[in-house]
This record gives structure tokens, sequence and C-alpha cells, in this order.
């Protein structure tokens, strides 16, 4: 459907990003697969069958029935998350048209609501009453003609590119939610961090996806993954997708504090980068090794607000690599540590410092406060080795 197909990478994104700091929050977007039965599409190489998906003629609408499990968080990561249908798992329906989509998942605890459109995305989720908002950025051409389905010779030339860095394979005949579709698995071939791959399955007539799964190294099972266990094509009324949370829901609004309402805010000053030009423009001792556990320094940046700034830096490259966030505590408070998000994780101690983490099979988040100083480290790396990455930089 036109509004997948079609939806630039940084909207996907978007929705991600959302999600994740919905799991901050005490929940978090997962999904599980499930297998179907019938016939099979004809073999075609994969170049083709991304074509014929690209190009293939939009549905008015769709209404699919899902799978949702998450197997993410080891027992115990995430106390007192459990009873969300977004920790526990779920199943539910999923309505789309061209002005946007609505998931909806039931569960003891109360439904979970994801809907979006071109402007917005909100998930509510009824376990906690609260609702997360992030307005979503604007395309610079959002016409119906501005979307024009890629050559066979570019898609090849951009699989070739996508075979550099990772193994793909090709178009599998295979059956999801009894409509013959094609199945890709995509694999890192280097600096993949815990990840060990992902598939995509789509509807071999219409192009709609049909299945998304993510695995961790050295497990067959999916650690997210969301799948249509059967599914209809058709009209679907705007009233089926445009569903507002329940008055007096809790409206937290991701895009306000990801953008940040300082003094500066908006500003197009150029950016700070390099060690020394950060460390001039804050006030805090800015801890940044030139390798840590062995990976090399990649960057140092200025983020964020006059008021409000954060200094990122990364160490290594791509899904490998261990990204560093540190802030100066404001007065009286803690951000890392005891007054973050993170209080309501699990705690480690680093050589007497105590730390909030969360562990997952793809990567690790670790939280702590030292000094004036608050420090949060994240990587797709095993928790050991990055309490080990977080004990090198006190």
């Amino acid at each position: 459907m036109k509004l997948f197909r079609t939806l630039p990478t940084s909207r996907l994104v978007a929705i991600v990003a959302a999600a994740g700091i919905a799991l901050v929050g005490g929940t978090a977007i997962a999904v599980a697969a499930s297998g179907g039965s019938g016939p099979t599409p004809s073999p075609k190489p994969l170049a083709q069958a991304l074509h014929d998906a690209l190009s293939a003629a939009e549905p008015s609408g769709i209404t699919a029935r899902v799978t949702f499990t998450n197997n993410l968080f080891p027992s115990g990561a995430l106390v007192g998350a459990t009873g969300s249908a977004l920790m526990s798992g779920a199943t539910g329906r999923l309505w789309l048209n061209a002005n946007g989509g609505r998931l909806e998942l039931q569960s003891d605890a109360g439904d979970v609501q994801v809907v979006w459109s071109d402007a917005k995305v909100t998930v509510y989720d009824a376990s906690s009453n609260t609702a997360y908002t992030l307005d979503l950025p604007k395309r610079a051409d959002s016409s119906p003609t501005s979307h024009k389905t890629p050559s066979l010779d570019e898609i090849s030339k951009f699989l070739a590119d996508v075979a550099k860095h990772w193994s793909v394979s090709g178009a599998q005949p295979s059956n999801v939610a009894h409509e013959p579709a094609y199945t890709v698995d995509v694999s890192p071939s280097h600096d993949g961090g815990l990840l060990g791959s992902a598939q995509l399955a789509w509807d071999a007539v219409r192009g709609v996806p049909l299945k998304v799964a993510i695995y961790a190294q050295g497990s067959s099972t999916p650690a997210l993954a969301l799948e249509a266990t059967g599914i209809s094509f058709g009209p679907v009324p705007d009233s089926d997708v445009a569903v507002a949370p329940p008055a007096g829901a809790k409206i937290v609004d991701l895009s306000s504090q990801a953008t940040g309402h300082g003094k500066d805010a908006g500003s197009k000053a150029p950016p700070v980068t390099g060690l020394p030009a950060v460390q001039a423009a804050v006030s805090f001792p800015v801890v940044a090794p030139d390798t840590l556990v062995g990976l090399p320094r990649q960057d140092v940046r200025l983020v964020g607000p006059q008021d409000s700034q954060s200094v990122i830096v990364v160490y290594g490259q791509g899904l490998g690599a261990i990204v560093v966030v540190e802030r100066a505590l404001e007065a009286g408070g803690t951000q890392g540590g005891n007054g973050s998000p993170l209080a309501a994780l699990p705690t480690v101690s680093l050589d007497g410092v105590t730390a909030h983490e969360l562990a997952t099979q793809l990567g690790t988040v670790l939280g702590w406060d030292t000094g004036q100083v608050s420090y949060v480290l994240a990587g797709s790396l095993p928790s050991g080795a990055a309490e080990a990455a977080a004990r090198a930089l006190k």
C-alpha cells in the first residue's frame, strides 16, 4: 500500500523512535511472527520481485489480523511492565487506508493502539493510560505524482551497494497470511553488534508488507517480529483509522521533548564538533578518551538548545558502535541515575557507582551520575561489555 511503500525512511525511523521513547516509560512496541499455508509465487530474482512490488497497484485499503510478541527483554529486565500488551505480547488487528493506519492490540491489561498519519503518530497504552505523540516531518513534495517507481537497473544497483555491507538472500517464494509472498533475509557482514538478521516478507501480487522480524545473534526465535495472519483488501473508512486516545489519558508530547524549548531552539548556528571545540562550549569536563574498549573515537559533537546541551561521543562504526551521552546535572537533580527514566531499571555497580541498566537481546543501555555529570551509554553489545566500557569512562 502507498503508505508503506512511499513513506520516507525518516518517517519510518520517527515511528520507531516514538515507540522506543515510549519503551523508556515502561512500554515498547514489539511483535511476533507466525506461519502461513497455501500457494507460493513463481521464483523471481530479488530485483525483479522488488520492482514488481513497488510498481503494483495500490489497494484502496487493508484490514488484517496480526500476531504480536516481544522476546526482546530477559525476565526481570523491566520490573512492573509485563502487564502491558506491548511487553507481554498480544494478538490484534490492523487497518490502513491512504490517510493513515491503526494497529490495535488486545490483552487483559487493556488495549494498546498505535495510530499514524502523514503528520503524526500516537502510541496509547491503556495499562498506564498514557499516549505518546510525535509530529512527523513534512515531505518536500507529497503530491501523488512525486512517487516514481525505481527502474530495475536502479534497484539492482541499490542491492549491489547493500551487498557491500550486508548479506542479502534471494526472494524466497513463501506464503504469509494465506497469501503468496516473497521473503528476504538480511544480515550484517560486519560491525553488526548483537543483530543476527532481519526478515521481510511482502505480498507477491500487491507488494504489501506482510511480515517483519528481527533476530539476535545465535537465536532462531525473533527478538521482535510482526506478521499478518489474515488479510483482506478493500475500502477502509477513516473512522477505523483516526481514533483518538480516551479522555483523561496522560499525553506525552515527544516532539517538544525532542526539539526542546530553550532560547536557542531552532537556531541555525553551525554545529559544534570536535573535542576541543565541544569542551570549550560546555561548563563540565567532557570524558572522551581516544579509544573505548578497543574502539576508536569517531565523533564528538554538541546537541540540544543552549540551556539544555548534551555531548555525544561515538566509538566504533556501524551497528557495533558505542554511543555515550554526557550532560551537566541540574542543580539538586540527577539524570543518568535516580532522577531519569532509567531509574526504574535494575541497578549494577560500576566500581562503587550505582548505574541503572536496560539489557536486551539486541543491546544494552546504562545510565549513571558522577560528580556533576550525567552519563548514558548505549550500544548493541552484551551487558558485561557495556559495563566494562562504562567503567573505562570513570
